[in-house]
């Protein structure tokens, strides 16, 4: 986002953000209020209250926006999210509301609709709304195009390459990852690990990789920009993501988009969108042989590869491209809004 607080988007779209200059300390109550009055000020010119993250500014908009007569939907973006919202009086008071007046729950995978249901949302509430990516973007290259990468980016034509992206935080289990790649070294000695993004763990985790040795096949490289993390999975053999909770990884979508073959955990999140031996190969949480094993069959079948990259590629373009997305979201706000 801009360093500004009122911003039109290159789609054209207003955006108006909220209690940006305010001290750390008080933002979060700031944001509450702005949201609450800010549904009051533009309250002509919408009819639906959509919020996507949890906080105090739930409870003060749902309250502004029932007041106002608006319908209410809420989206929640990873799993385990409406379990710990029992933890906080903030939480514990929006799951109310919401339970109470929103017209629509979001999820993202099977996982989260039981969460749903054991925390007293009905059945009727819940619904199920994928993330959307560009898929014009994240497609397939040539193989002329992928050795051209490979050679903008350092690596050999030959080397078996692997890629993981996302933030370097505990969920993400990289030690887990570096555990099973030195598996793998063992194996194909010049097997390379490219781990895309930055986080808290981030000298941490290049702290481990040394100490078990892979300073030669581990490449850390920090946060990457939209269109590296496309030369990087376009130049890949294999991506991977074997974090313990997901929502529904934006990270593993656009690669199964592009084009390279995954290896994940068996989570809610992965296995939705990954039948075993089709789209990608399911492996043991946690089990460091199992990401091995996954990993090393994948680079050593080039036909097991092409076969569920192209699987892959036709399920994201049929469930989670930016088009049909979005006319799940209109369906949704028209049943939302009821006959006029």
């Amino acid at each position: 986002m801009p360093r500004v607080v009122d911003w039109v988007d290159p789609f054209g779209v207003r955006v108006k953000i909220l209690s940006r200059h305010w001290p750390a300390s008080l933002r979060f109550y700031i944001f509450a209020l702005e949201v609450a009055w800010t549904l009051f000020r533009e309250r002509a010119n919408y009819e639906i209250a959509y919020f996507l993250m949890t906080g105090l500014h739930v409870v003060t908009g749902t309250l502004m926006a029932r007041l106002l007569g608006k319908k209410i939907v809420m989206k929640f973006s990873c799993s385990g999210e409406i379990v710990r919202m029992k933890d906080s009086w903030v939480g514990r008071l929006e799951v109310g509301l919401l339970r109470r007046y929103a017209a629509s729950l979001l999820v993202l995978n099977p996982g989260m609709v039981q969460e749903a249901l054991d925390a007293g949302f009905s059945r009727e509430q819940i619904g199920w709304m994928p993330n959307p990516i560009d898929i014009d973007k994240f497609s397939p290259c040539s193989e002329e195009e992928r050795l051209r990468f490979r050679q903008e980016l350092g690596v050999s034509a030959d080397t078996p390459l692997v890629v993981f992206v996302g933030r370097l935080v505990e969920q993400k289990k990289i030690p887990w990852l570096l555990g099973s790649f030195v598996h793998v070294v063992r194996e194909q000695p010049n097997a390379m690990l490219a781990i895309l993004g930055d986080g808290s763990l981030g000298e941490e985790m290049t702290q481990l990789a040394m100490s078990l040795g892979l300073e030669k096949n581990v490449l850390f490289t920090g946060r990457v920009s939209s269109d590296g993390v496309l030369k990087w999975l376009r130049a890949g053999d294999v991506y991977t993501l074997i974090s313990a909770v997901e929502g529904l990884p934006c990270s593993l979508i656009e690669a199964m988009a592009t084009g390279i073959a995954p290896v994940v955990s068996d989570i809610p999140a992965h296995t939705q969108i990954v039948d075993h031996e089709t789209h990608g190969l399911i492996t043991e949480l946690g089990n460091e042989t199992s990401v091995a094993q996954g990993l090393l069959r994948m680079l050593r079948d080039a036909e097991l590869r092409k076969r569920i990259a192209v699987a892959s590629r036709e399920r994201i373009v049929r469930q989670f491209s930016i088009q049909h997305v979005g006319d799940c979201y209109e369906e949704l706000f028209a049943n939302v809004l009821g006959p006029k």
